[in-house]
């Protein structure tokens, strides 16, 4: 290899469930692209993170552990979640807990079916859905306001409080416009839960529609 090679620093957390099948893969094959040419390659370091570290730990990953992975080029992330460990336990001690602390505000996900592959949508061809999903990842249901009072008691109360911001739904709709842009169709399709959500669901309405005017060329 010449000294122009790019090497990459991935963190992989394979978590739980299948997320310990699914990230060895990927890193493998990851391993046979380096290896095929001389453009790039990578430099991997594993973290035990999930279900077990919890167990030995208390926690999901430790305090530090932001510090360990901020200077990486990515995070192969595999799954969280563990049969014997509350949901909430795993998802806001784990993942969420690395979205929020590098505001990893976009949850971008392609949904394609992919030449061979048995598909369950029986009559859909591959080249029929090819799609990017991009999704809020930090504020909404993922803020984490809220709370619970008075306990084991008859007047207990929890709320959970979805927060959103004009700066939160601005960067993700631009986002989503640019990536629509770069795609052949430039369609772009906003979905919201306005009708019952008056409030933040309806200022991202407004907020879409105001955005739609610096992309023209996107329908």
């Amino acid at each position: 290899m010449t000294g122009d090679v790019k090497r990459y620093r991935i963190a992989t957390i394979p978590g739980d469930g299948i997320g310990r099948e699914v990230v060895p893969a990927g890193r493998r094959v990851l391993e046979i692209l380096g290896d095929a040419g001389s453009a790039f390659t990578f430099d991997f370091e594993d973290f035990d993170w999930g279900g077990d570290y919890y167990r030995q730990h208390g926690v999901m990953m430790p305090e530090d552990g932001l510090d360990a992975l901020r200077g990486k080029d990515a995070i192969l992330f595999g799954s969280a979640g563990d049969p014997d460990i509350p949901d909430h336990i795993t998802l806001w001690g784990l993942r969420l807990k690395i979205c929020q602390g590098f505001d990893q505000y976009a949850n971008v996900r392609p949904t394609r079916i992919l030449p061979g592959i048995d598909a369950p949508l029986k009559r859909c061809r591959a080249e029929d859905l090819n799609w990017v999903i991009v999704r809020e990842n930090t504020e909404g249901e993922y803020s984490g306001v809220g709370g619970r009072v008075h306990r084991g008691q008859p007047l207990e109360t929890a709320t959970d409080v979805s927060v959103m911001t004009r700066a939160g739904v601005e960067r993700i709709l631009r986002y989503a416009y640019q990536l629509a842009r770069s795609r052949p169709r430039r369609l772009l399709t906003v979905i919201t839960k306005s009708n019952a959500q008056r409030h933040a669901m309806v200022m991202w309405d407004e907020i879409a529609a105001e955005v739609a005017r610096e992309f023209p060329d996107v329908t």
